[in-house]
């Protein structure tokens, strides 16, 4: 999800005859993806000593939970990803008994995660968002027009209107089971379809615009939309306003927009869990909970510009974030949103050999 950086720190003494082991939790969040005095608090509070690792993609997530031994006390799989570790046991059931701050989430969205974890058995939301489009608003005015609504997946699914833009860089998440369901909802297919026939379809008008995207990655487009080097990805929300927010900063005269189409876009929840193997269950509780903290989830929603859960939050987020319809949707736009399904063995393989043939043309 975010351009990559690790944060390694510096022990820090813990009153009390406590082993070296007890004051550590190992943390793998996504990159950038948390706000730059979290960690710092928490230590402070608690004596734990964090050693905070990144990612960028799910897969790479999953390749270490379905391993095992990661080392990880504290992981954030996206839903749909956490629902088929839950089924292969990678993850220990959460002791409500030491996160009293599950009190502060929202009903209504723990109910809408428990689809992929049943009763919230075994993770938290983190925060959750929508996959839509980012876009430069005056390098897309310039080509397509002032009048040009940016409001459709056609600005980048449709070919001629793609090729308009290819020459300010179009970019696409490298992330399979995003872009196809995306594509196939452009179609008038179902996003959550697993059908052969679906799949390939989607596929097929992905590797028609190909020629059009500048690249596939899921973290490099935060600052290429900041600085101006690209015009449009199809980017996660709050990475899309991080965008904003830089370019803002350095007052390059670029202006980002964001948007859920009018066809729908998905929605995610990263979820906070625990290895079945963690070290340290004890001190990735005390951080769950600490992160469930009003005041923390609101430090981290005003600085990734990310929707939380945590309704208890909510007086304490930036009005600036929780009016903004990009982050916060609008009810008509909830009516079409879609969420991803968990994919068989045999799916996931077509997925991967069909995202192969759109990144590499063969």
């Amino acid at each position: 999800m975010k351009y990559l950086f690790a944060i390694s720190t510096v022990a820090i003494a813990a009153a009390g005859a406590v082993t070296a082991q007890d004051q550590v939790v190992n943390i793998y969040n996504w990159s950038d993806y948390i706000a730059d005095d979290t960690i710092e608090k928490f230590q402070e509070q608690t004596g734990i000593t964090v050693v905070y690792d990144v990612y960028d993609s799910n897969e790479v997530l999953e390749a270490k939970m379905l391993t095992g031994s990661s080392g990880y006390d504290v992981v954030v799989p996206t839903g749909s990803f956490l629902q088929r570790q839950i089924g292969a046991g990678a993850y220990q059931p959460l002791d409500r008994a030491a996160l009293p701050n599950l009190v502060n989430m929202d009903p209504d969205l723990m109910a809408a995660a428990a689809a992929y974890d049943a009763e919230n058995e075994h993770a938290t939301i983190y925060m959750w968002g929508t996959t839509g489009i980012g876009y430069n608003i005056g390098a897309v005015a310039e080509r397509l027009g002032e009048d040009y609504e940016v409001d459709s997946w056609a600005l980048i699914f449709d070919p001629e209107i793609a090729a308009k833009l290819a020459d300010c860089g179009i970019t696409m998440l490298d992330a399979p089971t995003e872009m196809l369901p995306a594509a196939m909802n452009y179609l008038g297919l179902d996003p959550q379809s697993i059908e052969p026939a679906d799949l390939e379809a989607g596929a097929e008008l992905l590797t028609q615009v190909r020629p059009h995207i500048r690249y596939y990655n899921s973290s490099q487009y935060i600052n290429d939309l900041a600085n101006g080097d690209i015009c449009v990805s199809v980017g996660w929300s709050g990475d899309v306003f991080q965008a904003q927010a830089r370019a803002s900063e350095v007052d390059a005269g670029v202006e980002i927009g964001y948007v859920i189409p009018n066809e729908g876009a998905l929605q995610w929840f990263d979820m906070l869990a625990i290895p079945v193997d963690a070290p340290n269950a004890d001190n990735a509780h005390q951080f769950i909970n600490f992160i469930m903290d009003a005041q923390i989830t609101a430090d981290i929603t005003n600085y990734v510009w990310y929707a939380n859960a945590n309704l208890a939050s909510m007086p304490l987020v930036d009005e600036e974030i929780t009016s903004d319809p990009g982050i916060f949707p609008t009810e008509a736009a909830k009516e079409n949103l879609w969420s991803s399904p968990v994919y068989n063995a045999r799916t996931d393989r077509l997925i991967t050999r069909l995202w192969t043939t759109v990144k590499t043309g063969q």
